[in-house]
């Protein structure tokens, strides 16, 4: 999975803290996820428990998107196989399937496939009837892959709201809430085009909280924000915006637009909404691979957030503590968190938030200690790597990491030290897992 591992398993301690991500990251995947909680038996399709009667439905469609949904699409033709008659879902890098059309579009920043992607997944959605059941794969980065702007709100507009927010240190359920108010597909736009035909979410929650509504904006959930939380959080961050995204929030705040469903709403009574994996898939897995090295493994949290140096900093201090006092969990540990960071972007370098993470661990030049951090999906922020793996002696000058971090430059710094961490796609997305290695 990991690229030149051999080379990055320099100790025994950098390999155990590469087994615990690659773990963490296969527990998560489609494949092993839908194994678990997926099942067709006597015509009768499982999720999770619920059960969907194939043959009460007259056709079985799927309609989705996000950085993983065309690997659970993939998986589900191979556990329906017959009963899926077709379906459309948008992917970074689509997967070759058999039954239901793959399209490429792009993330963070959606551009025109994302679009036009989101425009047929939109458009197949209308006029279907009861007699549909329609599986909706919906896994992080599907904001950005399902773009479907509202009203006079053009993908330029879009564009620069996204990449605006995205820079802002906006938390990701911040940033969403004013996607949801800019889009007609997110925020159960998805699933309410498709009533009244039943619609099933399968879910890859990417998201602190796992809340439906945020993870990829919720096409498929009912929304708890309005469109004055969307002001709201504009003005907080001071996030400039096109003034036709504005004036549209503004008439949504003054009741001139429909708002999103809300909970209480019978509007998606239609949906089931299912979370298959989350950080906690990654995380037990993790766990496991550790102890079965040796290591006494414990979960930190799996709802880490915030600024990513920040976090780097307290769970940096939690190892040290563990390596000089044997509190909370004496060596050899392994500490594991999940959840998602954010950086707030000041400089104009190549990074992401595992990569400062790693970085600012490494700047402090910890010793007994090393840290992996990385995004499962195998892409960290804009970049085409997952993270790093740093330890004490990686870096040979700090004051060069800490100008690189003050950049938001720290993919460069770490490149040159050998210590990134490439998987490519990894096929699913459950947000960032990271290991901290102590030594006896």
């Amino acid at each position: 999975m990991i690229d030149d591992r051999d080379r990055l398993a320099a100790t025994p301690a950098h390999d155990v803290a590469l087994s615990c991500i690659e773990a963490g990251i296969e527990a998560a995947t489609p494949k092993a996820v839908l194994r678990e909680a997926l099942s067709v038996e006597g015509g009768v399709l499982t999720v999770a428990g619920s059960e969907y009667d194939l043959g009460a439905y007259d056709s079985v469609v799927v309609l989705g998107g996000g950085k993983a949904a065309d690997v659970v699409t993939r998986e589900l033709e191979r556990h329906l196989e017959d009963y899926l008659d077709r379906g459309l879902v948008v992917s970074t890098k689509p997967v070759a399937t058999d039954t239901v059309e793959t399209v490429a579009g792009s993330h963070p920043i959606p551009d025109t496939d994302s679009l036009e992607g989101a425009r047929r997944v939109f458009q197949r959605a209308k006029g279907l009837g009861e007699g549909t059941l329609v599986l909706a794969p919906i896994t992080g980065g599907g904001s950005a892959l399902l773009a479907l702007p509202a009203g006079e709100i053009t993908l330029v507009d879009l564009q620069a709201t996204t990449e605006e927010l995205v820079e802002s240190g906006a938390s990701i359920r911040e940033i969403n809430a004013v996607r949801k108010h800019c889009s007609a597909i997110k925020g159960g736009g998805l699933a309410r085009a498709a009533a009244p035909a039943t619609v099933v979410g399968l879910l890859f929650s990417d998201v602190v909280g796992d809340d439906p509504g945020v993870i990829a904006s919720g096409p498929t959930a009912p929304d708890a924000t309005t469109y004055d939380d969307a002001l709201e959080i504009l003005d907080r961050y001071d996030v400039a915006v096109p003034a036709v995204v504005r004036e549209h929030l503004e008439a949504g705040a003054a009741g001139e637009r429909a708002e999103t469903p809300a909970g209480d709403s019978d509007v998606l009574g239609h949906v089931d909404n299912h979370v298959l994996a989350d950080a906690w898939t990654a995380l037990a897995a993790a766990r496991d691979a550790a102890a079965k090295a040796g290591y006494e493994p414990l979960v930190l949290s799996s709802r880490i957030r915030g600024e990513a140096t920040e976090a780097a900093l307290s769970g940096l201090a939690i190892a040290e503590e563990c390596a000089a006092t044997g509190t909370p969990v004496e060596p050899p540990a392994v500490l594991l968190s999940g959840g998602e960071t954010t950086v707030t972007v000041m400089g104009n370098g190549d990074g992401g938030p595992n990569l400062e993470f790693a970085l600012r661990v490494a700047v402090e030049q910890p010793e007994t200690v090393v840290c992996a951090s990385v995004d499962t999906d195998g892409a960290d922020g804009g970049t085409e790597v997952a993270g790093a793996i740093v330890d004490g002696e990686m870096l040979s000058n700090p004051q060069r990491g800490r100008a690189a971090l003050l950049e938001n430059d720290a993919l460069p710094a770490l490149e040159e030290s050998g210590a990134v961490i490439e998987t490519g796609p990894t096929g699913t997305n459950v947000n960032d897992l990271r290991v901290f290695v102590i030594e006896a």
